[in-house]
């Protein structure tokens, strides 16, 4: 049941007035005046309160975003006015008739541009168009300047949006008896949904519930406490009745969360025979308008700057980052954060710096790739590489992909055939950060922990509360294996229970690849405590020393006996005389888990990839697609793989499909599925996955996150690909979506300078 589903007696639907232009001083609202009282504007709303949202920086520049368009607008969809009526259709109708009056300014639309002076600025009271600007640099910085060779490259990773299945959703109400706001949102975190949404409207925790119910995927897109929903909220405590907002696919292309938008001028150092020194060069992140609560996009450039030396023995880092506003809806999180963008520029350019020395791909990746025998091993960013074998990642895949039969394919072509060609990638996937990595971000909220509540009805059987969200993930399955491994008892018996503030306890929500090394571990050592109970209160019924008896197969056993955890349920809930002296009742434990070191852990993997370019449309095929991954212990192979096979899916679309583009007046042109492309089941392969297991050392299981990194390295080795096709005339694809116009006119580009270069020398 998701939140279209949701019914409730009165409901009326929200249809929003949104901005027609992307840049603009918004002079009037004028409401119909036979409907004013359903049609609201911020000004109907004296108490809402505009959230900081960013890290807490003195630097960060702080961008209100209120619920409703104030004073300004400044971007394409931005929401003015919400009409409610009995349809949604009806909605629609009363916003038609609502008239804004808006004098247009300039619009920002080139990240890189914005930060020229004279831009125009988003917010008058800033100096520049810069979120945050900020310089990262580290090892030996003389490098640059006594580097034997240099290779400058350009890199852009086109803005898209997050398109999950399941759009946004929110259904509002008061509920008088328990005098409560009551919120369906589809969520990745209702706890910490329900913490912003309280602060905004100015109640108190304990009278905002929100439940998440089924929640058709999020990639990060849904992590983020955005402004129809607190608009929604607001209404719902004005009117009286229940109040449903549900995103249309248009709304959801033009004004929700967009991600990816980078660019990348990069200038690399590296010695004669391959071996890579360093890295520097400028980093400009476009944010869009306005910084989403909690944490806002600020990460997304600080990541993509640590990420840039990706797995390799690199020896000095210097980035100029730029997190800068631009007339476009806000970038939020997406499936990956910032390090598809870092990976594709690291990769490219490791493909680059081969082809320019006559070296092959592959070994230019053996020679650079940080060693197993150097683990733990600190990149020059300052990230520890934990546990694994990068060179075996490497060379699995090689072997997956079969690199000689590509090359001799490549010779044996003929002329008007498509082309071929193969491409890697090396990733690292970030995971398993808790308090320390999130206070050095200073970001606002801390999610250094998960929790979970475990507890054993009197009939033996379990239910287990956590507070991350399940949003396609198969938590019920994960937590209950690992529930199941530590209580001795068939995973049949457990309930996992999530998505509703007023039930489960706090957490954070589910997103970068936490869940299963924090929700999985709180799951695990919450068991054990209550394994441990169980374990006594057998043993004080089967008359035995508590050292004498152990569970096996939901019972407690001991030499002389056995007695089942039925029976020491029903003592513990509900027969109470029956229990060890001095023995509180119940069998329930809450706890919370963080890894032992929180600065996170490291899944990697390489993509190999063979495409098929026809040469005289620059159309893409994808002929092969192989992983070599480790995220360390798998609890549930089958899932690991849907992952992975899931965020591959993502990372095509990434890499040879989705695109948002925008005109010079900041109007996006791709806001339906007829302009918006992206990959459907005949473009998704089906991917070869090998595994190997290295387990982690400071987590429980030795687990780590596995659900980013299909989707981070895709772009990467597709563009590496395309451009082994095209590795006789020396062609670079440094743009993503690689659509067949660019593929075409990169193509052509080189041909030309190919047949002129030989020109000169006949």
């Amino acid at each position: 049941m998701f939140v279209a589903d949701v019914r409730l007696p009165g409901l009326q639907d929200i249809a929003f007035v949104r901005s027609g232009v992307a840049h603009g001083r918004l002079l009037s609202v004028n409401k119909p005046a036979d409907d004013r009282e359903r049609v609201f504007t911020i000004d109907d709303f004296d108490d809402l309160n505009v959230l900081e949202a960013g890290p807490e920086l003195e630097a960060f520049r702080q961008s209100p975003y209120p619920a409703l368009a104030s004073g300004k607008v400044r971007y394409v969809g931005q929401a003015i006015a919400a009409c409610v009526a009995t349809t949604r259709a009806r909605a629609e109708d009363l916003a038609e008739r609502v008239e804004v009056e808006i004098d247009e300014l300039p619009a920002v639309v080139d990240a890189v541009a914005a930060m020229q002076p004279g831009s125009p600025r988003l917010f008058e009271n800033w100096a520049d168009n810069a979120f945050i600007a900020r310089t990262i640099s580290a090892g030996d910085l003389n490098l640059f300047s006594a580097s034997p060779m240099r290779l400058k490259r350009r890199f852009r990773m086109n803005r898209h949006a997050t398109v999950s299945l399941e759009i946004r959703g929110v259904v509002a109400h008061w509920d008088a008896r328990l005098e409560e706001l009551v919120v369906h949102l589809s969520t990745q975190g209702g706890h910490v949904m329900r913490l912003g949404l309280a602060r905004a409207l100015g109640l108190p925790e304990n009278q905002v519930r929100v439940i998440a119910p089924d929640v058709g995927g999020g990639f990060g897109g849904k992590n983020r406490l955005l402004p129809e929903e607190i608009a929604v909220c607001a209404i719902a405590l004005k009117v009286g009745h229940p109040v449903r907002w549900i995103e249309d696919r248009r709304e959801h292309l033009l004004a929700s969360v967009h991600c990816r938008d980078h660019h990348y001028d990069l200038t690399v150092c590296f010695e004669p025979d391959g071996t890579l020194l360093g890295i520097e060069g400028d980093v400009h992140i476009d944010a869009g308008a306005y910084a989403l609560w909690p944490t806002g996009s600020f990460m997304e450039a600080s990541m993509a700057a640590g990420n840039l030396p990706g797995p390799y023995r690199m020896k000095a880092l210097r980035v100029n980052t730029f997190t800068v506003a631009t007339n476009k809806a806000p970038m939020g999180p997406y499936r990956g954060v910032a390090r598809p963008g870092a990976c594709f520029a690291i990769e490219r350019m490791v493909d680059e710096v081969a082809q320019h020395l006559g070296i092959e791909p592959y070994e230019m990746r053996k020679r650079n790739l940080v060693k197993r025998t150097e683990m733990p091993y600190v990149t020059v960013a300052g990230l520890k590489l934990d546990t694994g074998d990068y060179h075996d990642s490497l060379d699995t895949a090689a072997k997956m992909i079969d690199i000689s039969a590509i090359r001799r394919r490549q010779k044996e072509r003929k002329p008007g055939e498509p082309r071929v060609g193969i491409g890697f990638a090396v990733y690292t996937e970030q995971s398993g950060h808790g308090v320390v990595e999130w206070s050095k971000r200073k970001s606002r909220v801390v999610p250094g922990y998960e929790s979970a509540n475990v507890r054993m009805l009197p009939d033996g059987s379990v239910n287990i509360s956590v507070g991350v969200q399940n949003h396609g993930q198969g938590h019920e399955t994960t937590l209950a294996q690992i529930a199941a491994h530590e209580l001795g008892i068939d995973p049949s018996q457990i309930r996992i229970r999530y998505g509703d503030t007023a039930t489960t306890p706090f957490g954070f929500g589910t997103f970068a690849s936490r869940s299963i090394v924090f929700a999985g571990g709180a799951v695990g050592v919450t068991s054990r405590r209550l394994a441990e109970k169980i374990r006594l209160i057998g043993a004080h019924l089967l008359q035995a020393a508590p050292e004498s008896v152990r569970i096996e197969n939901g019972a407690v056993l001991s030499d002389s006996g056995s007695v089942g955890f039925g029976e020491i349920a029903r003592a513990a809930n509900i027969r109470q005389e029956m229990l060890p002296e001095g023995m509180e009742p119940l069998l329930e434990f809450t706890g919370t888990y963080e890894p032992k070191e929180s600065a996170g852990v490291f899944s990697y993997g390489t993509h190999a990839v063979v495409v098929e370019v026809d040469e005289a449309t620059g159309g893409v095929k994808i002929l092969d697609y192989a992983v070599s991954e480790d995220c360390g212990t798998m609890i549930n192979p089958m899932i690991v793989d849907g992952q992975v096979q899931g965020g591959i899916s993502q990372g095509i679309g990434t890499g040879l499909y989705e695109e948002i583009p925008f005109n010079a007046d900041g109007q996006p042109l791709a806001t339906t599925f007829g302009e918006y492309m992206m990959p459907c089941a005949t473009e998704i392969p089906t991917v070869r996955i090998a595994h190997s297991v290295t387990p982690a050392l400071v987590t429980e299981y030795g687990v780590k996150g596995v659900g980013e990194g299909g989707a981070i390295a895709p772009p990467a080795a597709l563009a590496n690909a395309v451009a082994d096709a095209f590795r006789d005339c020396k062609a670079s694809f440094n743009e993503t979506p690689l659509t067949p116009r660019r593929v075409w006119e990169a193509a052509q580009a080189a041909m030309t300078r190919m047949e002129a270069a030989a020109e000169t020398r006949a």
